[in-house]
């Protein structure tokens, strides 16, 4: 563990409670975090899961934008559900995004865990992107997500990170809760 994945974790703590409880701090705060993720996953050779730091800072600045662009009524983005065939259409493009990132991290890179690394990228974009448009399914998904990147850390030896992913998925399961309450959902 170094200092700077102890910050980093720290940062990524209050990014997720800052989501849960949808206040637009979460996407500056959550910028620096995946900055610092990026370095941190490149020194221990998890390639996809640094290019999935380096999208989710671009998504860090979508979902800035998507929760505090101002509309008619002055209000930035509600909560609100994905229609079951976006959810499907989403899920598809998420494993075919897997399966070549894969594909070129097993063949082009030394990656420690191409495929596993791969397909948590592909799905977590997928998650942030509903996160970014606050869509009630990204917890669901993060919560399956987290869990697996719980076990691939601790294979890595990120102790601390591992540990990060386990509060986020508790962090997750609160944010699947208070989001699924949120009165734009039953409007």
């Amino acid at each position: 563990m170094s200092g700077l994945e102890l910050f980093a974790a720290a940062l990524g703590v209050i990014a997720v409670w800052l989501t849960v409880k949808q206040n637009p701090w979460c996407w500056p705060i959550g910028l620096v975090m995946v900055l610092l993720y990026s370095w941190i996953f490149f020194e221990v050779k998890l390639y996809s899961d640094m290019l999935l730091q380096v999208i989710y800072a671009a998504l860090q600045i979508y979902g800035w934008w998507q929760w505090t662009r101002s509309g008619e009524t002055r209000h930035g983005r509600e909560v609100s559900r994905l229609p079951t065939s976006a959810v499907a259409v989403s899920l598809a493009i998420g494993a075919a995004g897997s399966l070549l990132l894969g594909a070129a991290m097993a063949h082009w890179t030394d990656a420690a865990q191409p495929w596993l690394d791969a397909a948590l990228t592909g799905f977590s974009l997928v998650a942030q992107v509903w996160m970014a448009q606050k869509r009630v399914q990204c917890w669901p998904l993060w919560i399956a997500l987290d869990v697996i990147f719980v076990g691939l850390f601790l294979y890595k030896g990120l102790y601390l990170t591992a540990t990060l992913y386990a509060l986020f998925t508790v962090i997750a399961v609160q944010g699947w809760r208070e989001w699924r309450a949120d009165p734009a959902l039953h409007a």
